[in-house]
């Protein structure tokens, strides 16, 4: 059952402010082209206030990836598919890296052995153990954790253990088997103290087994909880941290408490170590972080490097439109200016701007993992939305420019396309700004739809909705005028890119008939625009391509402002799925004088 409540601290509310809590995910949310120590060193460039120089932050993200046992992998690259890189527990620390390069009094970890084999667990939790003792900090550290080993158990003070939303026993975790045992479900011999705990509380599979796991007592799972529950209820531990939270909210404490948290079975340990400063406030001063002119500069820095080193995001597109383009160029070879050219002018044109540009949601997946690093950075508050999207925005522009700039002049000039430079560099920016729309398109279907497969049919279908309505497979007057006409074909961007083109192509152009079509002998190209393609020559082809400007200037608003309707949005559906959760309770970080600090 979902619990709602309330976490006090110090018994009272507390604001998280930035700089004072930091949250590391599951999941290595990382850009994998980036080396360790850029990852740590560009967002030690964001998280740190401006009043630092560039040395000051590199020396406090160098000390943080000492400190986390990374040095000697400070030059390797992350990795991710396709590109071999750091094990999953380095991963695990360089996510714990970059979450501390503040900090943070509070330090929330989600399950940071998932994915690890037990070497590696104990390591990653011994260093995450030996940072609330390695500085003057105090840091709570709250980790939930996938079934402990029992070298990772050792690592705990204290344990609560819940089942339910039920506490099960809080106290010492060494006195935890004890407790058990006088309840009567003894650990067995030889068995890790943490597996037989959650077995014996774990009521999930209680269907599936014919034989209690309750140790030597075979009754149903939910009345040794029931057991359980009642007697810690009524021991003198639990009467102990009752006063503790009854003076919490009245006195200054010294804390030092363990809990690890089981989240697959909701059955929780908490590992903490805290020594609260007597100033009880300091979760509330703000502490600064980049301005947003360094933080645009420093994303568009990192945005541009992980273009550059993913072939997957423009590099492989780019062999891409040089084939087509080749395929394109060989095909409508020498057009010429018979009449028959100009159907395949025109037929040329919407396919560049149709299928060429379509191509561009073969990037989905990075757009996906880019907007994923986004998502985990921005939980924790390292930069603003807007700077997110006009660094990705000013990085991507040198790249798009490439990709229009070599399969333009492929396709243009070998089809023979209307001669003139000013020709071709129209050309150039209307397919620029093509590519950049339907990039945007895509990265906008990445904040709303962060699944690959999902992505790509969607970003497809809309598409193939903007091409088909564009004026060109149905004619502009031809187009029905409910939806179709008005308002989708003057929505998709395809409409004033054939358009611009098209006016680009054939104004100052004759073409030649034999056949009677026209008396002088040749039809010029302003006619074959008005008559032909029904294109609306009431405005210059420059229009179109302001007009198309405009577009990316709309589309990227539109996606910062899902972004941000995104995160108010969540929230709200958040608490409206707990509506029907159990009543309220409170959570209190409480006093342990008897615990030891962790090793």
């Amino acid at each position: 059952m979902r619990q709602i409540g309330e976490i006090l601290i110090n018994g009272k509310k507390q604001p998280l402010t930035y700089g004072t809590s930091a949250y590391v995910t599951q999941d290595d949310t990382l850009l994998t082209t980036l080396t360790v120590g850029e990852a740590v060193h560009y967002s030690a460039q964001l998280q740190l206030p401006d009043t630092m120089s560039k040395e000051e932050k590199k020396e406090i993200a160098d000390f943080t990836i000492r400190e986390m046992g990374l040095q000697d992998a400070i030059n390797t690259r992350i990795g991710g598919w396709g590109c071999k890189g750091i094990s999953g527990g380095q991963k695990r620390r360089v996510s714990i890296c970059i979450e501390i390069l503040t900090r943070p009094k509070l330090l929330f970890l989600d399950e940071p052995t998932s994915g690890l084999d037990s070497a590696a667990s104990y390591y990653v939790m011994r260093r995450i153990a030996s940072l609330a003792q390695n500085d003057h900090i105090q840091r709570t550290v709250i980790a939930s954790i996938h079934q402990p080993s029992t070298e990772v158990f050792q690592l705990f003070n204290n344990l609560c253990l819940l089942s339910s939303g039920k506490t099960v026993y809080f106290g010492p975790a060494s006195a935890a088997s004890e407790f058990f045992a006088s309840n009567g479900f003894p650990c067995p011999p030889l068995m890790n103290p943490s597996d037989h705990l959650l077995k014996t509380i774990n009521k999930d599979f209680d269907q599936d087994i014919e034989v209690g796991l309750a140790g030597t007592r075979n009754i149903p799972t939910e009345e040794v909880i029931h057991i359980l529950v009642n007697s810690y209820k009524s021991c003198e531990r639990n009467q102990e941290v009752q006063n503790e939270v009854a003076l919490l909210s009245k006195k200054v404490i010294t804390l030092n408490a363990s809990i690890l948290i089981d989240a697959n079975i909701a059955d929780a340990y908490v590992n903490m170590n805290i020594d609260w400063f007597q100033d009880t406030s300091s979760l509330d001063i703000k502490r600064g972080h980049a301005g947003f002119l360094n933080q645009c500069s420093v994303l568009t820095k990192r945005s541009f490097v992980n273009m550059y080193r993913d072939l997957g995001y423009y590099w492989l597109r780019l062999a891409i439109y040089v084939a087509l383009a080749i395929s394109l160029a060989t095909i409508f070879y020498n057009l010429g200016t018979s009449y028959d050219s100009i159907k395949d002018r025109g037929s040329l044109v919407a396919y560049i701007n149709g299928f060429l540009t379509f191509m561009t949601i073969g990037g989905f997946p990075s757009f996906v993992e880019v907007m994923k690093v986004f998502q985990r950075e921005r939980q924790n508050g390292h930069y603003g939305v807007t700077a997110f999207v006009i660094g990705n925005t000013l990085s991507c522009i040198p790249y798009l420019l490439l990709v229009a700039f070599i399969p333009g002049v492929i396709s243009y000039f070998l089809p023979g396309l209307q001669v003139g430079w000013d020709h071709f560099v129209y050309f150039v920016c209307v397919l620029f700004s093509s590519l950049m729309l339907v990039e945007s398109l895509m990265m906008i279907v990445a904040s709303i739809v962060p699944n690959y497969l999902m992505g790509i049919i969607t970003g497809a279908g809309i598409q193939g909705i903007m091409i088909l309505v564009s004026g060109f497979f149905k004619l502009p007057n031809d187009i029905p005028k409910p939806v179709w006409k008005y308002p989708l074909h003057y929505v998709a961007f395809h409409t004033f890119a054939n358009q611009g083109m098209f006016k680009n192509e054939y104004e100052g152009l004759r073409f030649v008939t034999n056949d009677g079509r026209s008396s002088h002998g040749h039809i010029n190209g302003e006619e074959v625009l008005r008559n032909i393609w029904q294109v609306d020559m009431s405005y210059s082809k420059w229009v179109d391509l302001a007009i198309l400007a405009g577009m990316i200037v709309v589309y990227r608003v539109l996606f910062l402002v899902i972004i941000k309707i995104k995160e108010k949005v969540k929230p709200i559906v958040a608490s409206l799925s707990c509506m029907s959760a159990s009543p309220k309770r409170s959570i209190q970080v409480m006093e342990n004088p008897n615990a030891t600090p962790l090793h």
